[in-house]
């Protein structure tokens, strides 16, 4: 890739998973990538081929904001924000505190929010870009133990339908990337999670199916590789005009095309039958 072609990229929540393995292979591809996150040592090995890491909470604004400041003195562009630092909070609704869920939200949410405003004045005037926001199928489907979760996700579909209306006058791509069951380690989080809230809890029961079912789908090889995913976000990243919406991994496709053709009550009835 000549260096015209090569595009300046900021990942948010690149010390590990789908973050850090697609940072990996958009270097290979030869683009100048900027992978952000808390643990910085983390990110080292990315640092060994060629990225340049930095810390960053998307929490703080004051460290967002100097952050990309910073990027863009260094660069003079920005063309890529990849929205995709989040964590998954799951308990019974009454008993995860509402200090938590504000956490889950401000991680999620608004710290997407906070990392698309500071770039947006600088893919404004440059006339291009890409915000890429990493959302979920949970974000079109439910699940139990998942509300605060799943509202995040919502949400950030909804954010993002909203962006891509206000930023078309300004040919700045908004996409969403809807991973489903991805081989990360998404399903130990959600067994430590949801073990903070047993004892004691009315949703013991519930809680300890949801566990075990997690434990079935990871010891049973299930989830689509990372790698999945990277070769996704490469495409999108090369796509001269790329789709609004990039769905990928394990069934990503089937549970979402159920959702969208069953009654409410229906599926309801698919996702507890899960756990039987």
């Amino acid at each position: 890739m000549s260096k015209k072609q090569a595009k300046v990229i900021l990942i948010t929540g690149a010390s590990s998973g789908i973050g850090r393995v697609s940072a990996e292979r958009l270097l290979r591809e030869g683009h100048i990538v900027y992978p952000l996150a808390r643990r910085l040592e983390a990110m080292e090995p990315l640092r060994a081929l060629g990225a340049h890491p930095l810390h960053l909470d998307v929490s703080d604004e004051a460290e967002v904001r100097a952050v990309v400041a910073q990027i863009f003195a260094a660069e003079g562009r920005i063309d890529v924000l990849w929205n995709n630092a989040g964590f998954g909070l799951f308990g019974p609704l009454e008993d995860v505190p509402l200090t938590e869920a504000r956490r889950q939200l401000e991680v999620n949410l608004l710290g997407l929010a906070a990392m698309t405003q500071a770039v947006l004045p600088y893919m404004r005037q440059a006339r291009r870009g890409l915000i890429l926001n990493t959302s979920s199928i949970a974000g079109k489907i439910h699940f139990p133990l998942g509300s605060w979760y799943h509202a995040s996700k919502h949400a950030v579909e909804g954010l993002s339908d909203c962006l891509r209306l206000e930023l078309q006058p300004f040919d700045i791509e908004v996409v969403l990337l809807e991973p489903g069951f991805i081989a990360t380690s998404f399903g130990s989080v959600l067994r430590d999670e949801t073990g903070r809230f047993t004892a004691g809890s009315a949703y013991r029961a519930l809680m300890e199916r949801v566990r075990e079912q997690s434990h079935r789908s990871d010891t049973g090889g299930g989830g689509s590789s990372p790698e999945r995913v990277a070769a996704v976000v490469s495409q999108i990243v090369r796509a001269r005009r790329p789709r609004t919406r990039y769905r990928v991994g394990q069934f990503a496709t089937t549970l979402l095309t159920l959702r969208a053709l069953l009654p409410d009550r229906l599926f309801d009835r698919l996702m507890l039958r899960q756990l039987r």
